[in-house]
């Protein structure tokens, strides 16, 4: 296994590095930053087409904040705040995405009645690297299942925090679909999210939104390392002073939790 690296806006290397890359496969290629994100820079970066030539699954948002944005077997969903799932042309640009080609190293047959706690203790346990980034896709049947999305937004755009103030909740039961994501540690705080983070897509397309909670019925978790990130900066961001101070704990669960 390759040790940790990072790829900074494609050139600059950070951390130990064995080798120059030889593919996207076990590389998490990132548009933009959280902390950024955070900030209210919700401008396109780049388009989904050109996304898709770093990976064939991944997890983000669309340009306005359109959204929740999940890449599972190249196909691109939009998990809109109206409840809609849509598949988005690749012309339409994201402003913050994590993609990587998908190979899974373990494969965890999971209990029924598990819960996403339950799923976190699991994968912790038997995700053995400690720091080690890691894709996670869990494919099955779920008796309940709870997922938010972000309404679009218009310029001035408002922080992350006042967005998800106003988040619409879906609760569905007994859903057949994939949860795509990434389990990231703390070393990545205010570049992504550290810990699970992790999007739906139903099996049959008409559902979908960021991950909040679930039971599950029967399922399977697949794991792929991930020991390489490749992290491109947002330029604009940057001029407009956006991402530039360190996001906090705290910041960073008000947008990812359901807010009670």
């Amino acid at each position: 296994m390759r040790s940790v690296a990072w790829i900074l806006a494609g050139t600059l290397w950070l951390g130990m590095v064995g080798r120059a890359a030889e593919s996207d496969r076990d590389t998490v290629f990132q548009v933009s930053t959280l902390a950024a994100l955070l900030d209210g820079h919700y401008e396109g970066e780049t388009t989904l087409g050109a996304l898709r030539r770093h990976g064939d699954f991944g997890i983000g948002t669309f340009e306005g904040l359109d959204g929740e944005l999940i890449l599972l077997d190249g196909v691109f969903h939009q998990a809109r705040a109206d409840g809609q799932v849509l598949k988005p042309a690749d012309e339409v640009r994201t402003p913050f995405a994590c993609v990587t080609r998908f190979e899974a190293d373990q494969r965890i047959v999971l209990a029924e009645g598990l819960d996403f706690d339950g799923l976190r203790q699991l994968l912790d346990e038997r995700c053995a690297t400690a720091g080690m980034p890691y894709a996670i896709r869990v494919s099955g049947t779920f008796r309940k299942i709870k997922v938010r999305s972000v309404p679009a937004q218009t310029q001035p755009y408002p922080p992350l925090s006042e967005v998800v103030k106003r988040q619409p909740v879906f609760d569905y039961e007994d859903v057949e679909g994939t949860l795509v994501g990434f389990s990231l540690p703390p070393s990545l705080e205010g570049v992504n999210v550290p810990g699970y983070h992790l999007h739906l897509v139903s099996r049959d397309g008409t559902k979908g939104g960021h991950l909040l909670a679930f039971t599950l019925a029967a399922g399977v978790a697949e794991v792929d390392d991930s020991p390489e990130v490749r992290l491109v900066f947002s330029a604009a961001a940057a001029r407009a002073g956006m991402g530039t101070r360190k996001a906090s704990r705290e910041e960073i669960e008000r947008v990812e939790k359901e807010r009670k």
